[in-house]
């Protein structure tokens, strides 16, 4: 049940991790019952696919073929709840909602319409400036839904990961996307090729106009990470309406800590400090001392440029701590040109 449950949420939120295959497409989700034979009949699920459809009952699907879970209820309208058996529940809400709602178990949320764009930029601007986070979307049962098209980027999504068929078959990535094709008409190749060809054509969505939102996103994962872990309340960001030390203020932000969504994040709650690695979701606690050398990295962009603001010795005794520890406080820019 783990493993179908991590399906369900990569599938709802678009972010990457599932294993995709050379056959089929990571994760379906069926509205329409009747449609399970002829998905299971084309090339768009695989041995190592999962689908979830409505009412499925366990012992259906085809030799060596995909896992087939059913649910009930809806995985896409605001304000319906889909259930997996009987332990787990999936709340369904609108972005707007939320605030307001009282959270009682996993919770995926969807900006599904402009009024909902509005509120989740409105939120994300307030962060971006005063540091201020909303609480909900912290909260460590809340997660927000199509994360690609809220700033995260295109990597991880497309139909080789997440494919959703309405109930007259109508395939995109997710409820309210792009339309690809046609259940049993399409071919997961064509489908892939439309959804590159709608993916080059995009205006860059809502991170054109603020290029910061994938690191936006990275740190409200980055304080539920905190949250879940009960680590810490009252987490700030820096960045985001400031910084932990005087120093790293100082220091001319490079381009990647404002829009590398993989990049590091430093965050603290008082005497605590840590940095929390997007590309991998570990976190390290650290003292004051380094903590304040990491932030200067981290501005800097890179030992050379942050020289100028901390002790020399200090800033390449944090970057080799993390360096062995798999992470780099760096750009993957000026990583891969050598500084």
């Amino acid at each position: 049940m783990a493993g179908i449950k991590r399906h369900l949420m990569l599938w709802g939120t678009g972010k990457p991790g599932a294993e995709l295959s050379a056959t089929g497409s990571a994760t379906v989700v069926l509205e329409n019952p009747d449609h399970l034979s002829t998905l299971l009949g084309s090339d768009l699920v695989g041995p190592h696919s999962v689908v979830f459809a409505p009412g499925h009952t366990p012992d259906a699907g085809i030799p060596d073929g995909p896992v087939v879970a059913g649910y009930e209820g809806s995985l896409s309208e605001p304000g319906l709840e889909c259930s997996l058996g009987t332990d787990f529940y999936l709340q369904i809400q609108n972005y707007g909602v939320s605030a307001y709602m009282s959270v009682v178990g996993p919770t995926l949320i969807r900006v599904a319409d402009d009024m909902d764009r509005d509120a989740y930029l409105a939120d994300a601007d307030q962060a971006r400036q005063e540091g201020t986070f909303p609480d909900f979307l912290t909260n460590p049962v809340i997660q927000l839904a199509d994360l690609p098209a809220l700033g995260a980027g295109p990597a991880g999504d497309g139909p080789r990961c997440r494919l959703y068929a309405d109930q007259d078959g109508v395939l995109s990535t997710t409820p309210g996307g792009a339309r690809l094709g046609v259940l049993g008409e399409d071919t997961l190749e064509q489908l892939d090729t439309r959804w590159l060809l709608d993916a080059a054509a995009a205006d860059g969505g809502p991170a054109a106009e603020r290029p910061w939102l994938g690191r936006y996103l990275a740190a409200v994962s980055a304080i539920r990470d905190l949250r879940a872990r009960g680590l810490v309340a009252d987490v700030r960001v820096s960045g985001f309406g400031g910084r932990l030390n005087a120093a790293a203020a100082s220091v001319p932000a490079a381009a990647a800590d404002t829009a590398d969504a993989l990049l590091p994040l430093l965050l603290w709650s008082g005497e605590d400090a840590f940095v929390h690695d997007p590309a991998s979701g570990r976190t390290f606690g650290l003292d004051p001392v380094a903590a304040g050398l990491a932030e200067v990295l981290l501005v800097a962009g890179s030992v050379e440029a942050g020289a100028s603001y901390a002790d020399r010795a200090g800033l390449e005794q944090v970057a080799a701590y993390f360096e062995d520890a798999g992470v780099t406080l760096r750009s993957a820019e000026l990583v891969t040109a050598g500084h």
